[in-house]
């Protein structure tokens, strides 16, 4: 028996607080795990019921490209024609960070978008809320609604029809989270006037060894201070805009490690480290930078002060002299000849190079029709419409064979350099170099933090070359202080931030029996005493 004993002037309680405190403990078993209850799983509904007005909502990103703002608007009106009781509601973005940020907040009030236009690493952290995020497998093969399914009112693709290596990247862990929207890599952009006015001439795949001896050959000055490549003051031979891809896709062609789909964090290992002396050794004399410390890599290519410009093929349109987005003075503008390679290699007989873009995910909500109207337009994405009409605006590859193969995207591939906007030869190569190398593609595991992991290895090139540029050494004992010090800085200090496919918040259990026992007595205890004290209250007001 246990019992607590309450005295209070000449009253004396005693009480067998057992049976209370098994009532007590009896509920905060059942409901005192650690895990959040988050929504009910998603069932597919038997039918879409379109006599049933919904609204969703739809966030995208653009690059203030009214065209691409066009295709966004076309595509929800095309499809609302088709689903009259659907309104789709869209919401614009300039940069992706900011949508993952605006996710994360709305998790917890539950007001996150119905679809969402984002990327595999942060959809792993939007799964950190239980049932968050709809894992779309069972939608994939769904018979009526699925892909290519028997009631979809539009010209669906088949799964069979999404270039595998792209649907494959938007599983985490075992199911598939989101479709490939647009997929893009990174090229190099060469001056190739200047490369041959050095005296090299291209090889068929660059490598870093031929990058790095043409940058310092381009280095070489005048005797009035000018560089003779240009006769400008300024000159960067090799920019680069995404260190983190940098990184990445460095360790890849060395077979070195970066992490694992366990969520288990190996960036900061020898590789890396032999990684940052190269970099810290050509940028000694300059010949090297990043767009973080320099500025735009198509700007200086433009300008005549680059030969080598690492970006997205997906920037395409800025790069080169007829550039159809060139962001400097007309007047500061040089013409040469620009050459679009793959990235430069460690084994040109085995290139790896990343795969990146955006992809579609669908949010669940408490109405399983909502979720299924949503789905429908994610899916309408995919069609051949939206996915050639947004391609042709940038660098990017239609993810689905079916647009690819389509006679209207082949014949826009075949006009290359019939003009210098729809068809600048340029932003086409930057295309067919992604088509041409897509099963030398990979992408990185994706867990709960792998965004961090990314952040991290970008971060230690930019700060060896901020270090450089300061004239600090680059040793050893630096190194390994930068690696503490990046640690730190994302919250890496743990060597693992989470598994990858668990993609929901980990039960932890319930609380101990002894925890919930002892705050069970704190709670009967405070009632108590509250209870005397009022008591004793009442008692002296009647006096």
């Amino acid at each position: 028996m246990m019992l607590l004993i309450f005295q209070n002037g000449d009253v004396t309680m005693t009480i067998n607080v057992k049976p209370i405190l098994f009532t007590i403990l009896s509920t905060l078993l059942l409901t005192g795990c650690h895990g959040s209850k988050g929504s009910n799983e998603f069932n597919i509904p038997e039918s879409f019921d379109e006599s049933k007005n919904i609204e969703i909502t739809f966030w995208a990103k653009n690059d203030t490209n009214k065209t691409q703002t066009e295709i966004y608007n076309k595509a929800i009106t095309d499809f609302e024609k088709i689903y009259p009781n659907i309104t789709v509601n869209m919401r614009l973005y300039t940069d992706y960070g900011k949508i993952y940020n605006d996710v994360i907040t709305n998790i917890s009030t539950n007001t996150t978008p119905n679809v969402c236009i984002t990327y595999p690493d942060h959809i792993a952290t939007y799964m950190t809320g239980s049932n968050t995020v709809v894992p779309l497998d069972g939608l994939f093969a769904d018979e009526k609604y699925g892909l290519g399914g028997s009631e979809v009112k539009f010209d669906s693709v088949r799964a069979d029809e999404i270039v595998p290596e792209f649907l494959d990247e938007c599983m985490i862990g075992d199911h598939h989270y989101a479709i490939p929207y647009m997929r893009s890599t990174e090229a190099c952009y060469v001056n190739k006037t200047y490369v041959e006015a050095l005296g090299y001439e291209l090889p068929e795949t660059l490598t870093w060894d031929f990058v790095w001896e043409v940058s310092e050959k381009a280095m070489e000055k005048n005797a009035d201070g000018t560089f003779k490549i240009n006769g400008q003051q300024v000159m960067i031979p090799f920019i680069y805009k995404s260190t983190d891809n940098m990184m990445i896709q460095s360790l890849k062609q060395l077979g070195a490690d970066y992490s694992d789909a366990d969520g288990n964090i190996l960036l900061f290992n020898d590789s890396t480290r032999e990684i940052l002396r190269t970099v810290a050794e050509h940028t000694k004399n300059g010949a090297f930078s990043t767009f973080k410390i320099s500025g735009y890599p198509a700007n200086f290519l433009n300008a005549g002060q680059c030969i080598f410009a690492i970006d997205s093929t997906a920037g395409a349109t800025w790069m080169g002299s007829d550039a159809p987005l060139v962001d400097i003075a007309e007047d500061k503008l040089v013409d040469f000849e620009t050459k679009v390679m793959t990235i430069p290699q460690y084994d040109p007989s085995n290139p790896r190079m990343i795969s990146q873009g955006p992809s579609v995910c669908v949010f669940n909500k408490a109405d399983s029709q909502e979720v299924l109207a949503s789905w429908l337009f994610a899916q309408y994405l995919l069609t051949n419409d939206v996915q050639i009409a947004y391609s042709e605006t940038e660098g990017y590859v239609p993810v689905t064979l079916k647009a690819q193969n389509a006679p209207e995207y082949q014949d826009y591939i075949a006009k290359a350099g019939t003009d210098d906007n729809e068809h600048y030869q340029v932003k086409i190569d930057a295309a067919k170099l992604l088509m041409n190398n897509t099963e030398n593609t990979f992408v990185t595991p994706v867990f709960n933090g792998s965004t961090s992991v990314r952040d991290a290895a970008g971060q230690l090139i930019e700060n060896v070359t901020k270090a450089v540029r300061r004239k600090k050494t680059v040793d050893d004992k630096f190194i390994d202080d930068l690696y503490e010090e990046v640690k730190s800085l994302y919250h890496l200090d743990q060597g693992s931030t989470g598994s990858a496919n668990s993609g929901q918040k980990k039960d932890l259990g319930p609380l101990p029996t002894e925890s919930v026992a002892f705050l069970s007595l704190l709670v009967i205890a405070w009632v108590l005493i509250g209870t005397f004290a009022l008591k004793d209250k009442l008692k002296n007001k009647t006096k």
